[in-house]
């Protein structure tokens, strides 16, 4: 049985971490498989959103495959294993949804902290356990959950490793969408529908943008917008849109 399934559905790759025997938790295999799964979404001309879920509606992924943690020695851990993955999801041009039902932590959360933006159920579960098992999160949790939900709340996740729920989850920011668990792929699946509605440049150019501005100086940030925008005010799309608008009826994108 495969680790990941990858199904594509009109503009959206539907990604899913398929161990639901073991809460979804990340192998060193199962990562191969997520990695060839967005690469393969990412090349893909039709497809405009990728979405990462997990099988069997108890977990989205449990965190690192403990029994491989267990031998990782100083020259693995230095590895971007998770870590790796979640760079690929922020860098990919395309957005990235995590949709989120059950159990996130630990690798699993950080791979969630990878993607643009986390919806989830109520009863879902998020935490970062590894202090209590004698190491730190390696995917990237100390430098991007901090930068989320804030320095407060991420010292609390981190340095407390206690569990938070959907609800708090919503509060703090980690996540900006609730659903029931029947609901929450068909939401993603509408969330992905809105995304493809925009000029291919829109999405592609924000995420960009937002990625750059919040790793580089405020100055810097708003120059490189500006030229951003002067980029796209000069696409077809762009008197597209406006003519669309302006005649009131739904433009036709061409990406051009």
């Amino acid at each position: 049985m495969a680790n990941v399934v990858s199904d594509k559905d009109g503009t959206m790759a539907l990604v899913t971490i398929n161990r639901p025997g073991k809460h979804n938790a990340i192998s060193l295999e199962a990562l191969s498989e997520l990695h060839a799964a967005i690469d393969d979404a990412a090349s893909d001309e039709r497809i405009r959103v990728i979405t990462i879920t997990g099988a069997g509606g108890k977990a989205f992924a449990a965190g690192s495959d403990l029994s491989e943690v267990m031998d990782r020695d100083l020259e693995k851990a230095l590895e971007p294993i998770v870590q790796g993955l979640a760079d690929k999801l922020e860098r990919t041009p395309k957005p990235t949804i995590a949709a989120i039902d059950g159990i996130c932590m630990g690798g699993g959360l950080e791979v969630a902290l990878g993607c643009d933006l986390r919806i989830a159920t109520p009863n879902s579960k998020f935490a970062t356990p590894e202090g209590k098992l004698g190491i730190i999160p390696g995917g990237g949790a100390t430098a991007r959950l901090p930068r989320i939900v804030g320095r407060a709340w991420g010292m609390e996740m981190l340095l407390m490793g206690e569990t938070i729920d959907g609800r708090k989850a919503l509060e703090i920011g980690l996540v900006t969408r609730l659903y029931e668990s029947e609901d929450l792929l068909l939401e993603a699946k509408k969330m992905a529908e809105h995304l493809s509605s925009f000029a291919p440049f829109v999405p592609r150019t924000m995420k960009a943008m937002v990625n750059f501005g919040m790793e580089a100086s405020l100055s810097g940030a708003l120059m490189l917008e500006k030229y951003a925008q002067g980029a796209l005010v000069q696409t077809k799309d762009k008197e597209e849109g406006i003519s669309a608008f302006l005649e009131k009826r739904t433009p036709d994108f061409k990406g051009e």
